[in-house]
């Protein structure tokens, strides 16, 4: 049988490497197309995220990296060569022989020489080579000849423009009231162009004013800063300065830094007031806004984490809100806020606030409390606020009642910045320099007394890169004085915004060389440590010195009441060779001399003689207000405090048990003694007030002339006269019409009147008392002359006739003088509040006069008034200013006396006047180096020290 072969296990099979083939092939095809597939899967799952990203994200990772972008000046921007205010065709401009007071080294730095500006920026200080300015054709050389030159003025705080003047239904574009927290409001949509303020506060050397909402709300809104030039443009846009990028929601260069914005809050009275709540639903109406800003602002700062780590999936769109964006920019500290505040409850309220949300302020405004709590604001979060103060603007309301003059100089001492602000038109702005000089005035030094009105706000604000100073690479924008501008009554010469001058043909008034220097003011060191040690209430109560005979010396000069009501000069020591001396006893001057003489005198009176060194001061006549509530109101906007207004019988019935239409109101039963205002007024010198009763009627009624020192009304000598004037007003209303008002008024001057009207106007009519009418415009005053004609040519008897406010006098002075009517200017420093009173005569550097030289020349006899009691204190710089502005050629200094002083109380009817005198240490009555050291009374036989 044949033998079966055994398969070899060493060499593989031929059917078995063909199936590894294949399979190896399957292996092979799996592991690529696994690789394939991979490969795809990878890709559709990429492509699947870049589907998710959105459109624009590139600019939402620009606008994230901006949240957090500190608010500022780019770093090159004083490279910059032309400003983005400058106007095509500007000359370059070369100040020269200037006093520049730079603001620079903490306001202590004054450079000698020229200034160069160009293209809307200073471009050299100091001494210029001749061959650097060959490089400018058609420059415009001014030659300053030695004047000072400052910084443009800045207002922190101001409604101009959108508080408008004159003030017309529909130009209040001050406050919202559509709710307590409205951030999303931008004052810049209410700002008017055509505000008769702009010009008018130029002159006053203002540059630039940060336009705040008003304090009706919690929180008002958006501020925005203007320069107050008018523009080729003549939009609101183009006033603006430095405005946010995002104005109106426009792309921003994500390479830029923000730029500071501003935002308005209020606390206090005003928001309880306006919307009938408390203190705490204001603090409840912040909590809850900045609550929702808080919400949005961590919102967005979580979806920018995830955006900017490439967590796209359901990011969704960027979470803001148009309302609340500059809530939220508050958060983020590139907001400056100015916080209305006055009280302790309300500045610690918003510091509490300001550590809970974690946001800076800026300023506290008004705050006329805060000298009393200098380190409760250095708890605020992030940086103690600025403070922006009135001077003397206080006791209006009760949150003002505990306002102090010292504010300034002891928060300066605390190390707060300090701002003097106008809250235009509270404060007419045109004057805000005064605002700085009162400071200077009451103990802040003069370094920062320029810097409250130009570097300190201009810092606050966030434009201290370009405005505040005088220095290379800032704004043009600068003040030629013609005095020291912390002297009284400093006015510029020239004004340049962008480098453009302001006043075209300006009328400068000589000031002597003492003018030229910064006043030496008196030393308030007690006052102002009293003020902090009676939490704002010092006494000032008067003291009457014991010893009957006083010896004042080292007297400079003093005048006297003479005959027919007016002032005289009855020692001056430049006549007589040395400083004099003046003995009184009892109140009563007995010599008035050589110290040899009146100390020889004074010897041969029996008891102790008091000797007090008035170290080169002044002895003059005691002045009197006029034009206020004062002695009928304690708090002005406080009902319970105030006498209370009249019934005007051309508005509603009398009622008959009063007489009727035939009653007259005398204000002398409603004097009330003792008030805060009336006392500081008294240690001020003004010692006397005519008041007439409250009225927003034709009839006021009669006024009568007080003690301003009097403890109560039954104090020796407390009334003066208990009946002086009748007082009317013509035109502040036109229902009824202005011609209703002429007819009644002339059917009273025809014997018309009944009851005690009647009576009143029988001795109106015979000459006895005057008849004193508030009257503004030209035209009404004008058909008044022709009515006094009419009764004069009937009556044979001059009546006495009294203009008060007449604010377009100037217009028919010649008129006035020969109709034998006198004028009261109030306010003395007229602004064109209504329709009625918009044809002022501004005086120099707008025009060569003003009203009151003007009036004088024209045989007026001229008093000044003021509108409310704080401003009692100010009425003996309101008559030195006057005088100063016109020039002693047309007012001397006894004139500028009489203005608050004789004349006054000759026009108002006071016909034994005020005998009091003041006895001034330092310097004379009516300059900010005097201070009132005694009232010398013989009419109350004493000598009252202040």
């Amino acid at each position: 049988m044949d033998k079966i072969p055994q398969p070899n296990t060493t060499a593989p099979r031929k059917q078995d490497v063909s199936r590894k083939r294949r399979l190896l092939v399957r292996v092979l095809l799996a592991l690529g197309l696994a690789t394939v597939l991979g490969f795809q899967f990878n890709n559709v799952h990429r492509l699947s995220r870049l589907q998710t990203v959105p459109l624009h994200a590139d600019k939402i990772l620009d606008k994230c990296r901006q949240l957090n972008a500190p608010a500022g000046p780019p770093s090159n921007f004083h490279e910059r060569t032309v400003s983005d205010r400058f106007e095509s065709g500007t000359p370059p401009t070369l100040i020269k022989n200037a006093t520049i007071w730079t603001g620079r080294v903490s306001g202590y730095e004054v450079v000698k020489g020229d200034i160069l500006l160009d293209k809307g920026i200073i471009l050299a200080i100091g001494d210029i080579e001749q061959a650097y300015l060959n490089n400018f054709s058609e420059l415009n050389t001014v030659d300053a000849g030695g004047a000072w030159v400052t910084p443009g003025i800045v207002d922190i705080h101001s409604h101009i423009g959108v508080g408008s003047a004159p003030d017309l239904k529909g130009a209040d574009d001050t406050n919202s009231l559509k709710g307590l927290a409205l951030p999303w409001l931008r004052s810049l949509d209410g700002l008017n162009t055509h505000d008769d303020s702009y010009q008018l506060s130029i002159s006053g050397g203002l540059t630039t004013a940060n336009i705040l909402p008003g304090s009706a709300d919690a929180i008002g809104g958006q501020a925005f800063t203007i320069k107050l030039r008018s523009t080729s443009e003549r939009s609101t846009s183009a006033m603006l300065l430095e405005p946010p990028y995002t104005i109106n929601a426009s792309y921003v260069d994500p390479s830029l830094p923000p730029r500071w914005r501003q935002m308005k809050h209020a606390c206090g009275e005003n928001p309880s007031r306006v919307y009938s709540g408390t203190r705490m639903d204001t603090i409840w109406a912040f909590r809850q806004a900045y609550d929702t800003a808080r919400k949005i602002k961590e919102e967005q700062d979580t979806y920018c984490e995830k955006a900017s780590a490439g967590k796209w999936d359901n990011l969704g769109p960027f979470p803001e809100d148009l309302q609340w964006e500059a809530l939220v920019d508050v958060l983020r500290g590139r907001v400056k806020v100015h916080n209305h505040c006055y009280e302790a409850v309300d500045l610690d309220g918003m510091v509490r606030i300001t550590n809970e949300f974690k946001f800076s302020i800026a300023a506290f405004h008004h705050a006329h409390e805060t000298y009393l709590v200098p380190d409760l604001l250095k708890k605020a979060y992030g940086h103690p606020p600025g403070v922006a103060l009135f001077a003397t603007n206080a006791r209006y309301k009760r949150e003002a009642y505990r306002g102090s003059e010292f504010a300034p100089r002891i928060l300066a001492d605390s190390g707060l910045q300090v701002v003097m602000k106008s809250d235009h038109y509270v404060l007419n702005s045109r004057h805000l320099i005064n605002e700085a000089q009162q400071a200077h005035y009451y103990g802040l030094a003069s370094n920062l007394a320029l810097a409250s009105v130009t570097s300190t706000p201009a810092a606050i604000m966030g434009l201290d890169h370009r405005i505040g100073l005088v220095k290379t690479g800032y704004d043009a924008d600068l003040v030629i004085w013609d005095s020291h501008p912390l002297a009284l009554g400093a006015a510029p010469q020239q004004v340049f915004i962008d480098g453009i001058a302001q006043l075209e043909t300006p009328h400068v008034t000589p000031k002597n060389v003492q003018a030229q220097k910064a006043p030496k003011t008196p030393n308030f060191d007690k006052e102002a440590q009293l003020a902090v040690e009676y939490d704002g209430l010092p006494p000032l109560t008067p003291q009457p010195e014991q010893a009957a005979s006083i010896l004042f010396t080292n007297v400079s000069r003093v005048h006297t009441r003479g005959p027919k009501c007016g002032i005289s000069q009855v020692y001056s020591m430049s006549e007589a060779g040395e400083l004099g001396a003046v003995f009184v006893n009892k109140g009563k001057i007995i010599c008035v001399g050589l110290p040899s003489i009146c100390g020889k005198q004074a010897r041969t009176f029996k008891g102790d003689i008091k000797v007090i060194d008035l170290q080169g001061g002044s002895i003059a006549p005691a002045l009197t207000s006029f034009g206020s509530p004062l002695g009928l109101e304690d708090i002005q906007g406080e009902s319970s405090t105030k006498d209370g207004k009249v019934i005007d019988p051309l508005k509603s019935d009398v009622p008959s048990i009063l007489g009727g239409d035939g009653s007259v109101i005398r204000a002398v039963d409603g004097l009330q003694f003792s008030s805060r205002d009336a006392l500081i007024a008294y240690h001020a010198g003004v010692t006397a007030g005519i008041s007439s009763p409250i009225s927003s009627g034709f009839l006021s009624g009669l006024g009568t002339a007080f003690t301003t020192g009097a403890f109560h009304k039954l104090s020796k000598g407390a009334v003066l006269q208990d009946e002086t004037a009748l007082h009317i007003t013509i035109g502040a209303f036109t229902t009824p019409s202005v011609s209703t008002q002429i007819s009644l008024l002339r059917r009273l001057l025809n014997s018309g009147g009944e009851g005690d009207l009647g009576e009143a106007f029988k001795k109106i009519i015979k000459g006895e008392i005057p008849i004193v009418v508030a009257v503004d415009s030209a035209d009404i005053m004008a058909t008044l002359i022709t009515l006094k004609r009419e009764v004069e040519s009937e009556t044979k008897t001059p009546l006495q006739v009294t203009f008060i406010g007449a604010a377009e006098a100037h217009l028919l002075a010649k008129e006035i003088g020969e109709a034998g009517i006198g004028v009261v200017l109030r306010p003395v420093r007229p602004f064109p509040a209504t329709w009625k009173s918009r044809r002022i005569l501004p005086g120099p550097p707008l025009t060569a006069e003003n009203a009151a030289s003007t009036l004088i020349r024209h045989n007026v006899t001229v008093g000044i008034g003021i509108e409310e009691s704080w401003s009692a204190r100010n009425i003996r710089f309101d008559a030195g200013w006057v005088g100063l502005e016109a020039g002693e050629d047309s007012i001397s200094y006894e004139q500028a006396l009489a203005l608050a002083s004789t004349n006054l109380e000759k026009l108002l009817g006071l016909k034994k006047g005020n005998s009091d005198l003041v006895a001034i240490a330092h310097g004379d009555f009516l300059s900010f180096e005097g201070k009132p050291t005694a009232i010398i009374s013989e009419g109350r036989n004493t000598v009252d020290l202040l």
